[in-house]
């Protein structure tokens, strides 16, 4: 009999950037695991979206929570039509791409930045 909480590890093949088994010309599989600059992305176009879809009815609220050894960010949106709340931690390059966009920056303005 095992003791409780011991569990059985699976084993499972994992894909990636330094796998044999990826073929860089093939389009990405939504059933393989997404590289960490790919899933990155996916999370800044999708934060987006969602800023843009709240647009001035949405709450934003950006705070640095560290300084160092790297500069993190908290992004805190609320959408009260959706009823829905996201919270991201995002580094400073992140923050800064998702800041590229002018209708997002039009969006975040100076009171969404805190310190």
């Amino acid at each position: 009999m095992r003791p409780p909480g011991s569990f059985k590890i699976a084993h499972r093949h994992r894909f990636g950037r330094n796998s044999n088994h990826a073929n860089p010309t093939t389009p990405p599989s939504p059933y393989l695991p997404a590289s960490d600059e790919d899933r990155s992305q996916r999370v800044l176009e999708s934060l987006r979206n969602e800023i843009l879809e709240g647009g001035e009815e949405g709450h934003l609220r950006i705070r640095r929570v560290f300084r160092s050894p790297r500069e993190i960010y908290r992004l805190e949106l609320e959408l009260p039509q959706r009823d829905y709340q996201r919270t991201t931690l995002l580094d400073r390059d992140a923050l800064e791409e998702l800041l590229e966009a002018d209708e997002v920056r039009a969006i975040v303005g100076a009171d969404a930045l805190g310190g």
